[in-house]
């Protein structure tokens, strides 16, 4: 139980004896400016209205003038109760707290993180406590604030089984968050070492870097790394803050790949990355408060330039920078709500590091999905490389040998022998002809279904987009979903799954009667149907005929009955524009999830939202 008083303008915490409490004490915090040469006994004569309450329009910002805080406890109960006071800010420089019991000094405990670590009262990573509360006594605490850096006081009253209860879960997110981290940046470094890239050797650099960053805005980096080096956690943020900044920069020219599609864009990575060095380097010799404000500004433009950049790349077609595109997102949004806290233009009630910690996570892993797969198409265009390298090497060492050999026979048998391979040539230019074929046809057929790929889908869509544009004709799409299909893969086994999928396949051939028409597998369980010259109400004809036949198929699988059920989006209109045809498989989708969620079973025409 908890209740206040008010006592003058002041108002005093009144406590009970929970097991397992937390208390949040932002409510009962008063503060009053420090003036230089301020003693104690001056602060605590200052009168009731000379206090005023701590919000965070006061202090949530860097560059703070010193002040105190005071607040007041009383415990109700008949019993001692154990608590400690928890400042959950690892960055305040200074904090000298007096403890009084019934107006009377009985403690004074200096500490932050410009001391020593080993002075705290208690070894852990953020400012703690430990106090006894008497019965019928009032506790009132007076703590001055000494720091450059954000002020902000997230105090906090704990009883020690529910302390020990939130050590343990932050522990376990921190430590998770830091040795994935940690993991993905090791293993990038060795990936670099290894194939002697740059965009691992970037990124890895980028990782290991917010890795240390992380580890000291949590405070774990000053606790155990370099525990009685306080000057050196003073200079850790400014100096990592830059030193990321320039490894983003890099990583981004490399996995853009700037040098081949945009000379401007990497003439600006390179410029960002030497303002970014040339901050680290700097760092050293700024005003903390100074370097801070930098440090932030120059976050939220350089992010903003990424994400522009990543943006235009992505609207030409690149590939990864789509991805890059939805990962720096997450970034920018952290470091934007972030930035802004410590600036002092919003609240939110947040710590100021949640939001960029989100971002950064969210990042780092989309980052690594990016470079593996930037990484396996260099490995697959080197293969490729490689094996045509090779081929061309056997024809050309086949082709001398056979010309050795005409030149060893005779004059007479010559003119024949060269007769003789020239048709036997012209046959195995024949059958290499109709073997390319085969594999042409091969390379876009789904080897599951029969019908064709997903790269044919995409090529036919463009091919039949510029048809309908040129001549004016309307284009529809069928997107096709098995209704679930998990649960059959779950009841039945993977083998009736692939015997469904060839079944619907072969039905939704079946029922295209145009040549023109093109069904594929689009992916997993979904299947897409492009039909040139067919307006929406013919498309839906089609749609609906198709999806009472599939509903009406004997499926049986080890003399069992497979119910089965399709969903079908349509979407069609004439083709105006170059990506239209994109748009137009979009609509599609789009409509298929209606009909997924109005209850499946059904065709839904797309609709534009209102």
């Amino acid at each position: 139980m908890l209740f206040s008083t008010g006592v003058r303008a002041e108002t005093i915490l009144a406590i009970g004896g929970e097991e397992e409490s937390v208390l949040e004490l932002s409510p009962w915090l008063y503060f009053s400016p420090a003036n230089e040469g301020e003693e104690f006994e001056q602060i605590k004569r200052l009168s009731s209205n000379q206090w005023h309450r701590l919000t965070p329009k006061y202090n949530n910002h860097i560059g703070i003038d010193p002040f105190w805080v005071k607040f007041s406890v009383y415990n109700y109960e008949e019993v001692e109760l154990d608590r400690i006071l928890s400042l959950a800010n690892p960055h305040i420089d200074r904090i000298e707290l007096y403890h009084l019991v019934q107006g009377k000094i009985i403690d004074k405990v200096v500490m932050g993180d410009s001391l020593p670590f080993s002075q705290r009262p208690l070894i852990n990573n953020i400012f703690l406590y430990p106090f006894e509360l008497e019965s019928e006594k009032l506790h009132t605490f007076y703590l001055k604030i000494e720091t450059e850096g954000s002020a902000s006081l997230p105090l906090s009253l704990w009883s020690q089984s529910a302390f020990a209860k939130n050590i343990e879960a932050t522990s376990l997110t921190h430590g998770f968050q830091l040795g994935a981290l940690t993991a993905i940046g090791i293993f990038s470094l060795f990936i670099a070492i290894t194939s002697r890239s740059f965009s691992y050797s970037y990124y890895s650099g980028y990782v290991l870097s917010v890795t240390l960053l992380v580890a000291t805005l949590h405070g774990f980096a000053f606790r155990f790394i370099w525990p009685m080096w306080p000057a050196l956690q003073q200079l850790m943020v400014p100096l990592l803050v830059p030193l990321t900044m320039f490894f983003a920069l890099l990583f981004t020219e490399k996995v853009l790949q700037l040098k081949y599609h945009n000379v401007r864009m990497l003439r600006i990575c390179r410029y960002g990355a030497a303002y970014a060095l040339l901050l680290t380097l700097t760092t050293p010799f700024l005003d903390y408060v100074l370097a801070l404000y930098i440090n932030i500004i120059s976050v939220l433009f350089i992010t903003v330039l990424l994400m522009g950049m990543a943006v235009i790349q992505a609207f030409k077609g690149h590939k990864l920078a789509k991805l890059y595109t939805l990962a720096w997102g997450g970034m920018l949004a952290g470091s934007f709500i972030t930035g802004l806290m410590y600036l002092g233009f919003i609240e939110l009630p947040i710590k100021h590091l949640t939001p960029v910690m989100l971002g950064l996570m969210f990042e780092i892993l989309f980052m690594a999905a990016i470079l593996a797969i930037r990484y396996n198409d260099e490995r697959k265009a080197k293969l490729r490389i490689q094996q045509e390298a090779l081929v061309q090497a056997q024809r050309i060492r086949q082709t001398r040998e056979e010309a050795l050999l005409i030149e060893a026979d005779s004059n007479e048998k010559l003119e024949q022998m060269v007769q003789e391979r020239t048709l036997e040539l012209e046959i195995a230019l024949r059958e290499l002809n109709e073997a390319n074929q085969k594999l042409t046809e091969q390379a876009t057929v789904d080897s599951l279904t029969g019908v064709k790929n997903r790269a044919a889908f995409d090529k036919r869509l463009l091919a039949e987009g510029r048809l309908s544009r040129r001549q004016q004709t309307p284009m529809a799409i069928l997107m096709l979903d098995i209704d679930r299909f998990k649960s059959i893969n779950d009841t039945y086994g993977h083998l009736a799954g692939d015997q469904t999928l060839r079944l619907i396949a072969q039905t939704l051939k079946e029922n295209l009667k145009r040549p023109a028409d093109l069904v594929s597998r689009f992916g997993g369980e979904e299947f897409a149907i492009i039909l040139p010259n067919t307006a929406e109400e013919g498309a839906v004809l089609v749609a609906e005929l198709i999806r009472k036949t599939v509903a009406e198929l004997p499926i049986h699988w080890e003399n069992k009955t497979i119910p089965l059920t399709i969903s079908i989006g349509v979407s069609a209109e004439i083709i105006n524009t170059e990506n239209q045809p994109n748009n137009l498989l979009e609509q599609a989708d789009k409509a298929l999830y209606r009909a997924k969620n109005n209850g499946r079973n059904c065709v839904m025409v797309y609709t534009p939202e209102p």
